[in-house]
């Protein structure tokens, strides 16, 4: 039996393991957190990043490959793994995706479009960034942000102190405020021999920074920009050497699609390929990784997945419900945090429609859903 070692031991690496299962692969942890929440597999625990901690030789020692559920890793611990075993996907992927400054000079040399942007160092550079994009602009930390944490929308010059304060004293970039129809992603996966498939884009709805609804196939798309977003991708992948899932996020507007950004991992908008296809995005990443043929990535019916967020809401009512999928993450309560996702499919959209809906409404805070007009 294969071992998969997995840095990270949260939700994600907790649904890759419940897909590898079946195929007779096994699970090693090591989380960084100290906060694991996997609820599976074995599990290491080292918050000191220390690489002569012997309790990372140990788990070198006992795996087949190594992958990873997040990207904010120590980029010197993932070269290291790399130095000592197969690690996918590789570190360059990790290096450019924790860096929005990287990510944005990798999609401007593909041709790939983006918003303008500028990096700036100081409150000085962030005034004048401002002056010569206009406001509005999107400012982010080039480094750990995720579910709308370290980023603030400046509407008017004289926030550029405010925004400072809040989230400057280090690197930032300033993106031109994009004017979208709706957000789009697309997954991806790729083994190192350069075979790859597609899953269908979804479109997804935010609330509060958050991802709360993800559909897909995304309804009224455009064989055009469908292809257009895969072309992307593709080329995303083989710059990168990338081996596994790639998910691309992209801004769909009036002008066409502009990338937002990327994620080199399953994904959250990816959830709904478990009852949505064939061979879900966790079960297509481990096939990647261990060389094993891949999976059928097209969608079987219109699917939605629905986060449940800081409260888990009457989940014994949306157990009753004969389309609803449930998948509970094994963590406690907290405002913003991730509990789990529910996946709703139906023989068409206007009756998907009704059907989230109607789990929506046992989900205390859960906005309305509303796809693309």
């Amino acid at each position: 039996m294969k071992k998969v070692g997995v840095l990270g031991a949260g939700q994600l690496g907790r649904m890759l393991a419940l897909s590898g299962f079946p195929l007779e692969l096994d699970f090693h942890f090591y989380d960084t957190s100290g906060h694991p929440s996997v609820g599976l597999g074995d599990i290491t625990i080292d918050t000191t990043a220390n690489l002569e901690n012997p309790e990372l030789k140990r788990f070198l020692d006992e795996v087949d490959v190594v992958t990873y559920e997040f990207e904010h890793l120590p980029l010197q611990l993932t070269q290291y793994i790399e130095s000592k075993t197969t690690l996918y996907p590789p570190s360059k992927s990790i290096e450019v995706c924790q860096d929005r400054a990287l990510e944005k000079a990798l999609f401007t040399k593909l041709g790939i479009p983006t918003p303008t942007y500028q990096i700036v160092r100081s409150l000085t550079d962030l005034e004048s960034a401002v002056e010569n994009i206009g406001c509005p602009v999107v400012v982010k930390t080039t480094t750990e942000g995720y579910d709308g944490k370290g980023q603030f929308v400046i509407r008017s010059n004289d926030q550029c102190d405010t925004a400072w304060k809040e989230i400057g004293d280090r690197t930032l970039i300033v993106e031109s405020f994009v004017e979208f129809d709706r957000e789009l992603s697309i997954i991806a996966v790729r083994k190192e021999n350069d075979e790859m498939e597609v899953y269908p884009l979804a479109e997804n709805d935010h609330h509060e920074g958050i991802l709360r609804f993800s559909t897909a196939p995304a309804p009224k798309l455009s064989p055009e920009t469908s292809e257009l977003a895969r072309t992307y991708i593709r080329e995303l992948m083989h710059e990168l050497g990338h081996v596994g899932i790639l998910t691309l996020e992209l801004f769909e507007t009036k002008g066409g699609l502009v990338a937002n950004e990327m994620a080199p991992r399953v994904h959250n908008s990816g959830h709904w390929s478990i009852e949505g296809t064939a061979c879900s995005q966790f079960e297509n990443h481990l096939r990647a990784i261990n060389d094993f043929p891949l999976g059928c990535t097209g969608a079987k019916f219109p699917t939605c997945m629905i986060n449940i967020i800081a409260e888990k809401g009457d989940i014994n009512s949306i157990m009753a419900l004969p389309y609803a999928h449930i998948h509970l993450y094994g963590k406690e309560e907290r405002k913003g945090r991730k509990l789990g996702h529910i996946t709703v499919q139906a023989d068409n959209l206007e009756e998907l429609k009704w059907r989230v809906k109607n789990v929506a409404s046992f989900l205390p805070g859960c906005p309305d859903y509303n796809l693309i007009p």
